[in-house]
């Protein structure tokens, strides 16, 4: 069975930097995609960034484009979001996702699509 496990959430200062990483264990090697999400207080859950797994293509949400990069260590069975110019909107708890399905672009963005889940780790950045 396959279980993520994140790590590197914290608490930072606006234009500060974390990297996020998400660990795999069961049968990581039959992923087609990796994506981080995030719920803020009292919002629903939005989509942060995709990766596909065999050939790392990437998307990303147009509040992070710039600022967050994705990437995804297959021998290490690992994803990762580095973050950088955190801003206080970016607060909320991330979570990594998993799917084996091969989607498109415009399912990938959504949550419904992934059958493996992350714990969720808080990121909390100040003004």
């Amino acid at each position: 069975q396959v279980q993520l496990v994140e790590s590197g959430g914290g608490l930072v200062q606006a234009g500060g930097s974390l990297r996020l990483s998400c660990t795999a264990s069961g049968r990581p090697s039959s992923f087609s995609a990796m994506a981080w999400f995030r719920q803020a207080a009292g919002k629903e859950r939005e989509f942060v960034s995709v990766i596909t797994w065999s050939n790392g293509d990437t998307l990303y949400q147009e509040a992070v484009k710039d600022r967050f990069t994705i990437s995804r260590d297959d021998a290490k069975n690992t994803g990762y979001l580095q973050m950088n110019s955190l801003k206080p909107e970016d607060t909320a708890v991330y979570y990594c996702a998993a799917t084996e399905h091969v989607l498109g672009w415009g399912r990938l963005i959504e949550f419904v699509r992934y059958n493996y889940w992350g714990q969720g780790t808080q990121v909390t950045v100040s003004s």
